[in-house]
């Protein structure tokens, strides 16, 4: 129910990136629902933009870090209102600094255990501390202070017919399983070996499974597919479109594969959004706080170790949220687990 006072017009501060902004859609669909006729604005990034362009009830503000401080004395004259309430749901300092730009009778910002970077200057109110929970769990907190419950996790992605046109038409839905391997982070210390992928790929393809290869446009993703093809005995039947996609075409993309293989990364919590299952590779990061969100049974996870090896002590003495983004951690993921991983999806797909 909407309470007395409610806001009439909110602005969302989080500018990235793919996957965080994808933990935001839930929490913009409640303030929808919850405040009727609410005035919704949205201050992102570029890229993330182009993946929720088409988004209904929502107007976009977009910052490119590259402009500095000019770019957030443009991004106020652009504004031109003053907020009845700013949602920071950002803790890096250039977020922080960019909120100050944003007029808001009320600043609601992160609890003090998620808070860094000067994020308490910037903000009079604070979500609960509902302790260790996932990303987008602390992002849909945002709400409360407004006086709603998100109830329901939502995401209803913005994914047009010719994207969904283009995604069926790259393979014949012949009964085929198809695992997608979408290998990249843009956290580098995130990414696994090629040839491990390459290993994983040859076992499914021994089942019987279409490999997919997924990913941008970068040199680090061309070159990673090309040493997995390289590193692969059954390269010939890889469907390779890394590269071949757009922002808006990915989702649909996605959505067509029966697993996604993938380390914690955008794709992957654009699969989750999109229905699709995923098996994540987690070492450097913690899949019960950033991992997908809907269904972690598939995920490997090496983050405990990874805890006792890198820092001395179990991952449950660590800071919640804590990366371990040191060199060689992923190492710390066998191709065994990942073959375990997807026999056990296997197992459980063919009771379904």
């Amino acid at each position: 129910m909407q309470k007395a006072h409610a806001p009439r017009s909110i602005c969302l501060l989080r500018l990235s990136a793919l996957g965080d902004v994808t933990h935001v859609l839930p929490l913009l669909h409640t303030l929808r629902a919850g405040l009727p006729g609410v005035e919704l604005t949205w201050i992102i990034g570029r890229g993330e933009r182009r993946l929720l362009d088409g988004l209904p009830g929502v107007r976009f503000v977009e910052y490119d870090k590259k402009t500095g401080l000019a770019g957030m004395r443009a991004l106020r004259r652009e504004l031109d209102q003053r907020f009845d309430a700013l949602l920071q749901l950002q803790v890096s300092a250039r977020a922080n600094l960019l909120s100050a730009f944003v007029p808001a009778q009320r600043r609601i910002g992160y609890d003090r255990s998620r808070s860094k970077e000067g994020h308490g200057l910037f903000i009079h109110e604070r979500i609960p501390d509902h302790g260790d929970v996932h990303v987008l769990d602390a992002i849909g907190s945002f709400c409360e202070p407004l006086g709603l419950v998100r109830d329901e996790v939502a995401w209803n992605l913005p994914v047009p017919d010719d994207a969904h046109a283009w995604a069926r038409a790259q393979w014949a839905d012949d009964g085929r399983r198809t695992l997608m391997i979408s290998p990249c982070s843009s956290h580098a210390l995130r990414n696994w070996r090629p040839e491990r992928y390459a290993a994983l790929a040859d076992h499914a393809a021994a089942q019987g499974w279409r490999i997919v290869l997924c990913g941008g446009r970068s040199q680090l993703e061309r070159s990673t597919g090309d040493a997995i093809l390289a590193a692969m005995a059954a390269r010939n039947g890889v469907l390779d479109l890394i590269g071949k996609d757009t922002l808006k075409q990915l989702p649909a993309l996605l959505a067509r594969a029966d697993l996604l293989v993938t380390p914690d990364s955008g794709p992957m919590h654009i699969a989750n959004a999109m229905g699709t299952k995923v098996l994540g590779l987690h070492a450097a990061t913690n899949p019960h706080r950033s991992g997908p969100y809907s269904d972690r049974r598939w995920c490997v996870d090496r983050y405990d170790d990874a805890a006792r090896k890198y820092h001395g002590r179990p991952a449950a003495d660590l800071k919640w949220g804590t990366k371990i983004e040191a060199e060689g951690v992923m190492d710390l993921i066998r191709v065994e687990d990942a073959v375990s991983a997807f026999e056990r999806f296997r197992n459980d797909a063919a009771k379904l």
